[in-house]
């Protein structure tokens, strides 16, 4: 579901997870298809104060959720997607439809970091997921997450379009 290709399964009734493919993706930020309408930032602080940000596209409705990064060739060295769902829960994302590996950082509804999957491996369809509670899920090139040192309770801060 993430990095090119997003996969997004949540909590169904019963507790179990449906996973639910994702359709083609938009193109990265800045690309004039897929562009959000208003610029769109994140920014991962430390409690040390290292700060790392970085633009997205931002993802709201069923279809967006669903459709994220797939297909995607590649993604800007400091572009990502960042998914916003309307109810906190354990999220999980596979990579059926999505050809670059991608690092997903799950953020409560705190905005602090409650876990990162590093290097998703393409086209595959695990579940990724961190058995934790989030209500976004931002998706960045792998590697991205440890090259900035973001780690669980991180504070992240959303900008622009981000934080409607």
């Amino acid at each position: 579901m993430k990095s090119r290709g997003c996969r997004w399964t949540g909590l169904v009734a019963a507790g179990a997870v449906a996973l639910a493919a994702c359709p083609a993706r938009s193109s990265p930020p800045g690309a004039p298809q897929g562009a959000p309408s208003k610029p769109a930032r994140v920014v991962v602080e430390s409690p040390s104060g290292r700060r790392a940000a970085v633009d997205v596209e931002v993802m709201r409705t069923p279809a967006e959720l669903a459709k994220g990064l797939m297909f995607r060739e590649r993604l800007a060295p400091d572009a990502g997607m960042l998914f916003v769902f309307a109810e906190t829960a354990v999220h999980d994302f596979w990579m059926q439809n999505t050809l670059i590996p991608l690092d997903m950082i799950f953020v409560g509804e705190d905005l602090r970091v409650v876990g990162v999957v590093a290097n998703a491996e393409p086209l595959t369809t695990i579940p990724r997921s961190v058995g934790k509670p989030s209500r976004y899920v931002l998706e960045v090139n792998g590697g991205w997450a440890a090259a900035h040192g973001v780690a669980a309770a991180d504070r992240v801060r959303l900008e622009g379009d981000a934080a409607r």
